[in-house]
């Protein structure tokens, strides 16, 4: 692995120095330039810890809400009448649907800000609660076009699921305001652990709602609880700054469009922001500086959300199969316990660690032992329950904790321009490694091989790889903040 300063290409850029925006033009008119540096937001401590605390909850009950089908599909399967290839046949449709709208929240945060960005995510996860209670009962009275409208609306948890990128992109531009020193900005990634550590307490959470609601209101009372703390955390957001790099290119734009360059240029080498870029942002992600962290991150989050979806989203009936690790299912769900456990710890480590040895660094290190944790579990011998437990919390440790070192990672490798569009094309493409990995553990199974050999396939391997992948990202200094 490099240093974490091995790219000296992007260091000046991400030290905080502003983009060459230099270019002959006539003299600008300060007042113009200052009543746009005006417009631009003062971001203090508290403006800070406020955004914390907010997106820690928004995350936290789009986790809820996101985990909540998962674990409620066998149920509604059963009331509805759903046959097993059904269930996951269905399964697979929302995990698509899922992609495509966490995919296309990107553009347009980057061009309607942050702040709305949030509010959308959480309006739209609280939404897709309600309705899916709605659009249950419609698939049991009309049977397939109750389906497809089920589908619908649980393909617009998708924003739920976007709401982590979106965080990520807001907390990093509201870091490089509050956290310019070194000193300061090498306790960032930890913070950041803290809030994407919602994951965890959101599953809790989510388990503990079915165990407590499903008894008293069946399948749909869970999702109509879950609408319930989105109304408090949109009435909390109005609280919410937008960022400064986001206000001050949507100024520089803006003078560009009526005309003023050399206003906009001058807003520009005053503000640092790179004003080169002018494509769309879902274009401009895919030219220049931004085509390598697109490409590579994308490829790697993909890979690693084939183990999560052997290793998380499968992982009860892996272990309680007879051809995979034969535990009883209450062993496994003591298992999947101590495992939410272990992943809350990932997070809090591996933001500490990204702090100190870079994220990429952090990233690519947990990934490899996670693959190694995961393969030892494979091959070890059916029955050792002690040697169980303790490689798969090892290998849910070194997955799932990464998580929190790549999304503020995905923050630090964009311009503003393209950061919140980058950032949901990587983290829809977690959604669609999902889907490739369960179509082919669902092949696998079907044409004869056991769990063993079909999750070392699909889960193991990839993971692994996921590991070495990533490390054809540029590396970024963790003491460096970046100001476009």
């Amino acid at each position: 692995m490099n240093t974490p300063t091995d790219d000296a290409s992007t260091s000046a850029a991400l030290a905080g120095d502003a983009p060459d925006t230099t270019r002959p033009e006539p003299a600008a008119d300060s007042h113009l330039v200052a009543a746009a540096l005006a417009e631009a937001p003062s971001i203090t401590r508290k403006d800070l810890n406020w955004a914390l605390v907010l997106c820690f909850l928004a995350w936290t009950f789009a986790v809820y809400d996101f985990v909540l089908f998962g674990n409620l599909l066998p149920e509604m399967a059963a009331d509805l009448g759903w046959s097993s290839a059904q269930s996951t046949g269905i399964n697979t449709a929302v995990t698509a649907g899922t992609a495509l709208v966490a995919f296309g929240i990107g553009p347009i945060v980057d061009r309607f800000g942050r702040r709305k960005g949030i509010v959308l995510a959480v309006a739209g996860a609280a939404l897709a609660s309600g309705l899916t209670a709605v659009a249950g009962l419609i698939a049991g009275v009309v049977g397939g076009l109750g389906v497809i409208v089920l589908v619908m609306v649980r393909s617009m948890a998708g924003l739920g699921y976007a709401e982590q990128a979106i965080n990520a992109t807001y907390l990093n531009e509201l870091f490089a305001q509050t956290h310019t020193d070194a000193r300061r900005a090498k306790r960032r990634g930890f913070i950041y652990s803290l809030v994407q550590s919602g994951w965890p307490v959101g599953s809790v959470l989510a388990a503990a709602s079915v165990y407590v609601l499903f008894p008293i209101g069946s399948w749909e009372l869970p999702f109509v609880v879950a609408m319930f703390p989105a109304v408090f955390i949109l009435l909390a957001a109005k609280k919410l700054k937008e960022t400064p790099q986001f206000v001050l290119r949507r100024e520089a734009d803006r003078l560009l469009k009526d005309g003023h360059e050399a206003e906009a240029f001058e807003l520009a080498r005053e503000s640092g922001i790179d004003l080169a870029e002018q494509s769309t942002p879902l274009a401009a992600a895919f030219k220049g500086a931004s085509l390598r962290p697109t490409l590579i991150i994308s490829i790697a989050f993909m890979l690693s959300w084939f183990g999560v979806l052997c290793f998380v989203m499968l992982g009860t009936s892996y272990l309680t199969a007879p051809d995979g690790k034969d535990v009883p299912f209450t062993n496994a769900l003591g298992i999947l316990v101590v495992s939410n456990g272990t992943a809350f710890l990932g997070y809090l480590f591996h933001g500490w660690l990204g702090d100190r040895i870079g994220r990429r660094n952090t990233i690519a290190l947990g990934w490899i032992l996670s693959g190694l944790s995961f393969l030892a579990l494979v091959l070890a011998p059916q029955g050792s329950f002690g040697l169980i437990i303790a490689l798969y919390s090892s290998g849910l440790f070194f997955l799932i904790g990464p998580f929190a070192a790549l999304l503020f990672f995905n923050g630090e490798s964009f311009p503003a321009h393209t950061r919140a569009t980058g950032g949901s094309i990587i983290n829809a493409s977690g959604q669609l490694g999902a889907l490739i990995a369960g179509i082919g553990v669902t092949a696998a199974i079907a044409s004869g091989s056991g769990w063993g050999s079909s999750v070392m396939a699909w889960g193991c391997v990839p993971i692994l790889l996921s590991g070495l992948v990533i490390l054809g990202a540029r590396n970024v200094d963790p003491r460096a903040v970046r100001t476009d």
